[in-house]
């Protein structure tokens, strides 16, 4: 319709990580409904086919492992990718004790995926001044999370490398984004059983209420995105008062193991 606003995403080029379900699934969705063209990744190809089915014109599927994407996946959109969304992750549950390959599986995926992912873009985004990179870090790496401590410490990896990207080249035209939520209704969800069940599923929400909370933070040009806004509350206790917020969650800690 004449004098209808046009999206900023309009014919921009975008990839989506792990968007064979869930978040992945509902940012596609989004950009495309906004006029970009979306590569849908996943390591589960009838999945990714599945999204860019129901999708349409505006996407394309692009299968295979996160860590080694963007070169396919800028060829097939034209030798140009706006925005990156370093979406795929691994839940990876476990204590101390966990084995040697769910800790290097967790650190590969939710970390050096990201970083791989940057190497590659960052040339051509600095060299025209423009670019995005949206991080899905969940609240977990701002927090942590009870029964999962390589998904933990591995999420606090990739806030952090998220921030390092952030505060190096925001005045070269790259701008970061993490996304933090708690809960969301996901099949990562339900994989965390019973830890999951106590911590995230009472606030749980939707995916596309994060689509819909990374679109307002892009807007206002927020580099934290929390679709559960009670998590800066708990990041800045955690900040202000660590013996505090500690011990709060090992009292959670004992819930969960009496359960």
């Amino acid at each position: 319709m004449k004098g209808d606003p046009v999206s900023a995403y309009q014919d921009q080029r975008v990839v989506v990580t792990g968007a064979g379900g869930g978040i992945g699934a509902a940012l596609a969705h989004r950009f495309a409904a906004e006029g970009a063209t979306v590569v849908v990744n996943d390591l589960d190809a009838a999945k990714a086919a599945a999204v860019a089915g129901a999708i349409g014109d505006r996407a394309i599927p692009v299968p295979g492992d996160a860590s080694a994407v963007v070169k396919e996946a800028r060829e097939a959109l034209g030798g140009r990718v706006d925005v990156y969304c370093a979406n795929a992750g691994l839940a990876s549950g476990g204590d101390a004790f966990a084995d040697e390959a769910v800790w290097e599986a967790a650190w590969d995926t939710n970390v050096m995926a990201h970083v791989r992912a940057a190497r590659l873009l960052l040339p051509d985004w600095l060299e025209r001044g423009s670019g995005r990179f949206v991080s899905t870090v969940s609240a977990a790496g701002l927090l942590t999370m009870i029964g999962a401590a390589p998904y933990s410490v591995t999420k606090h990896g990739a806030l952090a490398f998220a921030e390092w990207l952030s505060l190096t080249y925001r005045h070269r035209g790259v701008q970061v984004h993490a996304i933090c939520p708690q809960g969301v209704r996901t099949d990562m969800l339900t994989a965390a059983g019973s830890a999951g069940e106590l911590v995230l599923a009472p606030t749980a929400i939707e995916p596309e209420a994060v689509a819909d909370a990374l679109f307002e933070g892009m807007e206002k040009g927020r580099f934290l995105i929390l679709p559960h806004p009670e998590v800066a509350d708990f990041y800045a206790a955690r900040a202000t008062e660590p013996d505090r917020w500690l011990a709060g969650m090992n009292h959670l800690q004992q819930k969960w193991e009496t359960r």
